[in-house]
């Protein structure tokens, strides 16, 4: 259902290390807390026009860069959903779906 992915990727081993969470039951129901795996991304929908590595990482507005590159891709894909993460210092994060 979701049309595209915007990961940020401050580091690239941080983006294969969420992709392979994501395709992990044990990290799901030992970790997440859920009773499985969501399973692989479809690949052609994860940063198709680059991310933060490739783009640039510009401080202080990765968020602005996600939404906007987001709303893009769904304005010229005809997608309906995207769902954007991000890391930040100290192990946090933050996930937003945007229609």
């Amino acid at each position: 259902d979701i049309s595209a992915f915007e990961l940020h990727e401050a580091f690239a081993g941080q983006v294969l290390a969420n992709l392979a969470a994501l395709d992990s039951d044990a990290f799901a129901k030992d970790r997440a807390g859920v009773p499985g795996k969501v399973g692989q991304l479809d690949m052609d929908k994860v940063n198709p026009y680059g991310g933060s590595l490739s783009i640039g990482h510009p401080f202080g507005a990765t968020g602005s860069r996600l939404v906007n590159t987001a709303a893009n891709r769904l304005h010229w894909e005809d997608g309906n959903l995207a769902l954007l993460a991000a890391c930040a210092a100290g192990g946090q994060g933050h996930a937003m779906l945007q229609e």
